[in-house]
């Protein structure tokens, strides 16, 4: 068997096409051996061979001595595969797998006029209520996230906004009633 390694000196000789053209059917038969063992389909094998053959191409422009053209297509073939196939593995298609994507469900009416009243209280008492009540996060350790000096100081702070929270019921008249169908 004919070796197919060549050196700069006889690259630069040939013209693009030729050397292409001479590379293309040994190089691509292992390319196409990789990727079919690999899980790959032959039309999968081309694309992957055809973009390693470009880089190679680029290589070739820019001047770059590559002691073995095959090895050279054929690596960067095998890097452009599994890339390929961790990209793939990353993305979840949802019509194949609806149960594999838990969404969570939409809001009622009530947990919805609930949110608007909490936002009309400022971010702060919001954040401040929802850990200690939804979260159920203690005062101690909300004294640490709201750098509050003590427990006692978070505790008059959630009382301060559980009043705001009662001001804007009275204002707005707003009744038990309103948030219960």
């Amino acid at each position: 068997m004919q070796t197919l390694e060549l050196t700069p000196e006889h690259i630069a000789a040939e013209k693009i096409d030729e050397v292409l053209m001479r590379l293309y059917q040994p190089a691509f038969l292992q390319v196409a051996r990789y990727i079919s063992k690999h899980g790959g389909s032959f039309d999968a094998a081309r694309d992957i061979f055809h973009d390693s053959l470009s880089i190679y191409y680029e290589q070739y422009q820019a001047g770059k001595a590559i002691e073995s053209e095959i090895n050279y297509i054929t690596g960067v073939a095998k890097h452009l595969w599994l890339r390929q196939c961790k990209r793939d593995t990353l993305q979840v298609n949802l019509d194949e797998s609806p149960s594999a994507v838990i969404l969570p469900p939409e809001p009622t009416l009530n947990e919805v006029k609930l949110i608007q009243l909490l936002e009309r209280t400022g971010k702060r008492c919001m954040d401040l209520l929802v850990s200690f009540y939804l979260e159920k996060i203690s005062l101690v350790n909300i004294s640490t996230l709201f750098h509050f000096s003590s427990e006692h100081s978070a505790a008059v702070q959630k009382y301060k906004c559980l009043e705001k929270v009662r001001d804007v019921i009275k204002t707005k008249s707003i009744a038990y009633e309103d948030f219960f169908e």
